[in-house]
């Protein structure tokens, strides 16, 4: 028997929960410098508790090729990567009317 969505009652195949949640964030990606005039790409506004946020840093990470964490409700990716990290979060589902990107 299929696993029932608690949220909705669907089973877990046909549930959607997943995909409002991801209508609803508002993510804002910016641009920071560090230590020694580092740059370090920002990204907040996805809510971690409805969302793994450590499974979307690995992902960021592994697709833009560089360093980086995820803690305090934000993902800090070495190196700018603003542009390339909007592209990701839309192929992961975000809808990109959502982001926005700061400079």
């Amino acid at each position: 028997m299929a696993e029932i969505c608690e949220k909705c009652g669907l089973p877990k195949d046909l549930c959607i929960c997943l995909e409002i949640e991801k209508g609803e964030q508002r993510i804002r990606i910016r641009l920071e410098r560090r230590k020694w005039n580092r740059p370090v790409t920002v990204i907040e506004g996805i809510d971690s508790k409805t969302m793994d946020i450590g499974k979307i840093a690995a992902e960021l990470k592994s697709k833009c090729a560089c360093g980086g964490t995820a803690k305090n409700n934000q993902i800090l990716l070495q190196g700018d990567h603003r542009d390339k990290a909007r592209e990701i979060l839309v192929k992961l589902g975000f809808p990109e009317s959502n982001i926005e990107i700061r400079g």
